[in-house]
C-alpha cells in the first residue's frame, strides 16, 4: 500500500514554556551541550491493572523529524519580552542530534521501567519532553483500555466507535490508531483509515430510520443500497416489537429473494442481555442463523464481562466514549526524568528523591531485559540494569525491588533487550513497522503473560526487578543524601 503524506503541522512549539526558559537559561550558564541522559517511564497501570501496552513511537519519530523553529516561531517567542538574540540564532540552528532507545510499539510494558532513552546535549534532550510525554502518554493509555476490552470479549470483535466523544481531532485520529494497536477490529474514525490504515466501518444511525415515514421502508432503502452489507440498527422505536420484525421481513422479501445473505442486526439501548436472547431466538426461527448480533452504547470490559456472565447473544462490540476516552482511568501518568550527566566520558549518575517513594526515580544510564521462560515461552520477569552490564543466561537471581528480600533464581530463559535504537546522533536509524505489525506484535506480546497476570480484576503482579548493581547505585545515592554528600 503506497504511503499517504501524513498531516505535517509545525509542532515545534507544543512544549510547556519552562523547556523554552530552561533552554535559554541552559546556554546562557554553558551547559546546553553538556550531554545526560533522560527516562520515559510510567509509575501506575490505569484501571489498577497490571500491564500497559507501548504505542505512539511513530508520532513521536514524526515530531522529530519535522522539529525546526520557523521565522514565525522565532518572532511569537522574541514578542515574550525574555529572550536575548544569542538564543534566536542558537534556535535557527537547531539541529536534533541526540541518540535514542525505545520499546516498540505494540510492547508490554509495566510501571517503572525505562520505554525511551534519550542521549545527548542537555538542551535538546530536554526540549522534547513535553510532545514525547502527550504523544506516548495518549496512545499507550488508549491501546491499553483497548486490550483490556477486547481481552473481555473474549474472541468477539470489538469496533472503536468514539470519535465523536473524544478529546479533539487528534484524540478521535491517534485515538482510532491506539485502539487498534490494542486488539480493535476497526474504527468508525474515516481519517484514521485513510491517514494509517485501520479499517473504518459503519452502517447506519437512528436518523436514517427516522427520515422516512416507516421503519420497514428504511430498512428496505438501505437493504437495496447495501445488499451486500446489510446491518440494520433495530431500536429506533420498539427492538423486539417492529425493529427485529422489519428486519427479518426486508431479510424474508428483499434479500433472500435477491440471492444476499443479510449481515446483522445492531442493538444500541435497552437491556442489552435480554434483548439479544430474544433477538437471536426470532432471527433463528426465521432462518437467519447467519445473522450476526451487535451491541454499542456505554460499554467497556466491565459491561461487556457481565453481558457475557449473562449469556448475552452478541457477536460483536461497538465501544464508543469509554474507549476513546479511557474513561474509568483517563491519565497515563508517563513521566521523564534526567537519569545521569557526563563529564567527558565519566558518567555521573543522577537519582531524584521525594518523600512518596514511588516518585524516586532510578538512576544512571540503563538498559532493559525481559525474561522468557524456555520451556513455555511464557514471561517471568523484565529486569532493568546499568548500561555496562550483561546478563548470566545459566542462571539469573531476581528480586523485588522493595521487598528485597523476595528472591528467586531463575534458570532456562531467554533474555530479550527491550530497547531498540531509533536514532544515532540525530539520525534516524529504526525501521518503522506497519501499523498491522504493531498490532501483532501486541497480540503475541499479551499471549506471552500468564492468565493471571492478565486476570481483569486483581491480578498476580509482575516483577520488574533492578539488577543488583543498579539497586546498590540507587541506595548508594539515597544514603549519601541522608548524609547531605553531594
Amino acid at each position: 500500500m503506497e504511503k499517504i503524506q501524513r498531516n505535517r503541522n509545525n509542532y515545534t512549539l507544543l512544549v510547556d514554556f519552562y523547556e523554552l526558559t530552561m533552554a535559554g537559561g541552559f546556554l546562557k550558564s554553558g551547559r546546553a551541550e553538556q550531554i545526560v541522559t533522560f527516562d520515559m517511564f510510567f509509575r501506575t497501570v490505569p484501571d489498577h491493572a497490571n500491564f500497559a501496552i507501548m504505542a505512539g513511537l511513530e508520532q513521536v519519530i514524526d515530531y522529530i523529524e519535522n522539529l525546526n523553529f520557523t521565522e514565525e516561531d522565532i518572532d511569537f517567542l522574541k514578542s515574550k519580552g525574555i529572550f536575548d538574540e544569542a538564543f534566536f540564532d542558537y534556535l535557527r540552528r537547531f539541529h536534533f542530534e541526540c541518540d535514542m532507545w525505545a520499546v516498540p510499539e505494540g510492547t508490554v510494558i509495566f510501571p517503572g521501567e525505562p520505554l525511551v532513552i534519550v542521549k545527548g546535549p542537555a538542551l535538546q534532550a530536554q526540549f522534547i519532553e513535553t510532545m514525547l510525554l502527550v504523544t506516548l502518554n495518549h496512545q499507550s493509555m488508549i491501546a491499553t483500555k483497548a486490550n483490556r476490552i477486547v481481552t473481555a470479549a473474549d474472541g468477539r470483535p470489538v469496533i472503536e466507535f468514539g470519535s465523536r466523544r473524544a478529546q479533539g481531532y487528534s484524540g478521535a485520529i491517534l485515538g482510532a490508531r491506539a485502539a487498534y494497536i490494542g486488539g480493535c477490529i476497526g474504527t468508525a474514525c474515516t481519517l484514521a483509515d485513510k491517514l494509517y490504515g485501520v479499517p473504518s466501518m459503519g452502517t447506519m444511525a437512528h436518523s436514517w430510520v427516522q427520515l422516512f415515514d416507516t421503519e420497514y421502508e428504511a430498512f428496505l432503502e438501505f437493504a437495496k443500497a447495501y445488499p451486500d452489507n446489510c446491518v440494520l440498527l433495530v431500536d429506533t422505536y420498539d427492538t423486539l416489537g417492529s425493529g427485529v420484525p422489519n428486519a427479518i421481513k426486508v431479510f424474508t422479501e428483499y434479500l433472500v429473494p435477491n440471492g444476499y445473505r443479510p449481515k446483522g442486526i445492531r442493538i444500541d439501548s435497552g437491556d442489552m442481555a435480554y434483548l439479544s436472547k430474544m433477538a437471536r431466538y426470532m432471527l433463528d426461527e426465521a432462518g437467519f442463523t447467519d445473522c450476526t448480533i451487535m451491541a454499542s452504547n456505554s460499554l467497556d470490559e466491565y459491561t461487556i464481562d457481565n453481558l457475557k456472565l449473562q449469556k448475552a447473544a452478541i457477536d460483536s462490540y461497538g465501544v464508543g466514549e469509554r474507549l476513546i476516552t479511557s474513561k474509568s482511568a483517563p491519565v497515563f501518568g508517563g513521566v521523564y526524568k534526567l537519569t545521569s550527566v557526563f563529564d567527558g566520558e565519566k558518567e555521573i549518575p543522577k537519582i531524584k528523591i521525594s518523600e512518596n517513594v514511588a516518585k524516586i526515580t532510578n538512576p544512571g544510564f540503563k538498559k532493559l531485559y525481559r525474561f522468557y521462560d524456555k520451556a513455555t515461552g511464557k514471561a517471568l520477569a523484565d529486569v532493568v540494569t546499568l548500561a555496562h552490564e550483561t546478563i548470566d543466561t545459566d542462571t539469573y537471581e531476581i528480586f523485588h525491588p522493595i521487598h528485597i528480600w523476595k528472591r528467586k533464581v531463575l534458570k532456562n530463559f531467554e533474555a530479550v533487550a527491550l530497547l531498540e535504537p531509533v536514532y544515532e546522533q540525530g539520525q534516524l536509524v529504526y525501521d518503522m513497522p506497519s501499523l498491522d505489525a504493531i498490532r501483532d506484535r501486541a497480540r503475541d506480546q499479551v499471549e506471552r503473560l500468564w492468565d493471571e497476570v492478565k486476570r481483569l480484576e486483581s491480578p498476580q503482579e509482575y516483577i520488574v526487578d533492578l539488577s543488583q548493581a543498579l539497586w546498590d547505585l540507587k541506595d548508594q545515592l539515597l544514603k549519601a543524601h541522608r548524609k547531605g554528600i553531594s
